[in-house]
């Protein structure tokens, strides 16, 4: 069973992670975690620090405000929007995206599944020059 204090040190550490503290991802994850979310599938843990350490190396910035957590047993579910700013995307500007993260914990309190479920086209798609704004196009002629 998890302890609630180890959901919160799972959320607080992504509201400090950057393109420098990847290296303490060992005191979240095991070294057998399993990652995934609408963009890749990673096994291990040097794997997800490559990743991530990839993904925010050149984010400005990023935050996440949790909404939503549960935790049962060692199963947990949070709900958060993560704010972003990329100097490729979106002309720089600030981008929301409203997402969550389903996770499993080992018995030790760190995490050894994390999914996490995000409209792919919110994050990254929909903020791409010129498949941006077919992207928007498409969704506006479906709704």
């Amino acid at each position: 069973m998890a302890e609630p204090a180890a959901l919160e040190a799972f959320c607080a550490f992504f509201n400090k992670l950057d393109n420098t503290c990847t290296e303490k991802l060992y005191e979240v994850y095991t070294e057998d975690v399993v990652f995934d979310d609408p963009l890749h599938h990673v096994e291990g843990r040097q794997a997800l620090e490559t990743y991530l350490a990839a993904m925010y190396a050149n984010v400005e910035r990023c935050q996440f405000v949790y909404h939503t957590r549960q935790l049962e047993g060692n199963q947990a579910f949070v709900t958060w929007t993560m704010t972003f700013v990329h100097p490729k995307l979106a002309g720089g500007r600030s981008i929301d995206v409203a997402g969550c993260s389903a996770l499993t914990f080992a018995a030790d309190g760190r995490v050894q599944r994390h999914r996490d479920y995000v409209d792919a086209g919110a994050l990254l798609y929909e903020h791409l020059p010129l498949m941006g704004s077919a992207i928007r196009w498409l969704k506006k002629r479906l709704a």
